[in-house]
């Protein structure tokens, strides 16, 4: 099998019932698998709420790591809107021409770095580094910054053989405090600055609600990214003709990034609580426990995907769920798209083609599903023209 392919463990349970189910920490997940129950799931916040618990939307559960509410995330209507249209503006700026101009400079750099090297350890040495420097961008901070988030690893609140770890959570939040009491001291032209100077119905943001954004901004856009680019790369090592697909067809690039996100789905699912005993495919669930809305088994339904197991560089029709979808759609989609479609552009321009060298998997245990999410490290050679 193909180094790059990444299978559909969804398949069986998604054809015969519709859902499956896993216990996470003694709090279990009903996970909706078919692409009309996740839209509708997602769809209706009354039923399945954001707005719970601090931590347990998320599969697996962060109830034991932080007690911050992440902002807009963990938060429905009506009071999701507010918050939402204070900080979208900010996350839009990727579509600014001066923005992607930074942007590409910085992906256009750390290629060339890759190409004079024999061996690249694309995780940690290539998509993480990728993510933090444009990370500085969209915050808005000094580029240095990179350098420590870097050092935090691939994960904020994960470790080597921990699936959840407190202590690595506190380096981020204590990070996060004092750069919050330093806008607050001497704001600026960044992100915490923003919103430690904004309102939200008449109100000044809270300490603990600035946090709550920037918990997201950090955690929601880190492995996710990190997962579509070495993903990506290792689709284009073994399929060169599409990287030079795109080189000669510059104008399929953004249905290209569409199809990689769809297929790769960098992040599993996401969790909803449920507000009243009801069904969900015909299985009741009870007030007070969980769903997940499965986006990586919801990308791969043969009744809306044609071919959904392939990638179609040029896919047509692709009402992916990568992103989310309904009121909580991902905040930081627009920079992930732009980082992808800069990345393309840059490895066709540059790149002739990609040596897989070795690799380590890395697999999502989801009790009765077995899910290859990407890599644990993988080293490639990048050869120039």
């Amino acid at each position: 099998m193909e180094k790059s392919k990444l299978s559909d463990p969804f398949e069986n349970a998604r054809l015969e019932k519709g859902f499956g189910e896993m216990n996470d920490q003694n709090d279990p997940v009903t996970m909706l698998l078919r692409l009309k129950d996740v839209r509708k799931g997602a769809h209706n916040w009354k039923a399945f709420k954001s707005g719970a618990e601090p931590g347990r939307i998320v599969v697996p559960s962060e109830v034991n790591i932080r007690d911050v509410r992440q902002i807009p995330f963990e938060v429905d209507p009506p009071e999701h809107k507010s918050y939402r249209d204070l900080v979208e503006p900010w996350f839009k700026r990727p579509l600014e021409e001066a923005y992607k101009q930074k942007l590409t400079g910085q992906i256009n750099e750390i290629v060339d770095e890759m190409l004079d090297k024999e061996s690249v350890e694309v995780v940690s040495d290539f998509s993480l580094r990728l993510q933090s420097r444009a990370l500085t961008l969209l915050l808005n901070t000094p580029y240095e910054e990179a350098e420590t988030w870097i050092g935090w690893g691939t994960h904020v609140f994960r470790s080597e053989g921990e699936a959840l770890d407190g202590d690595k959570a506190n380096i981020l939040y204590d990070y996060i405090d004092d750069q919050i009491d330093k806008a607050i001291t001497t704001p600026g032209d960044d992100l915490y600055s923003k919103l430690v100077t904004s309102e939200v119905n008449g109100k000044k943001l809270t300490k603990e609600e600035v946090k709550g954004v920037m918990i997201l901004t950090f955690a929601g856009g880190r492995d996710t990214v990190i997962n579509a680019v070495t993903n990506s790369i290792a689709y284009f090592a073994e399929h060169p003709e599409s990287l030079q697909r795109i080189k000669n067809e510059p104008e399929i690039t953004g249905k290209a990034v569409e199809e990689l996100i769809r297929y790769f789905a960098p992040l599993t699912h996401m969790g909803r609580v449920v507000t009243k005993d009801t069904q969900v495919c015909e299985h009741a669930v009870k007030a007070d426990s969980r769903i997940s809305l499965c986006w990586a088994s919801a990308n791969r339904d043969a009744s809306v995907f044609e071919n959904p197991n392939e990638i179609v560089l040029d896919r047509k029709l692709n009402p992916h769920v990568s992103f989310g979808f309904g009121t909580h759609n991902c905040l930081g989609a627009t920079h992930a798209r732009q980082i992808m479609k800069i990345l393309l552009e840059t490895l066709a321009n540059k790149v002739k083609s990609i040596d897989i060298l070795d690799f380590e998997e890395n697999i999502e245990d989801l009790d009765q599903f077995e899910r290859k999410v990407g890599y644990e490290n993988i080293h490639v050679k990048f050869n120039s023209y």
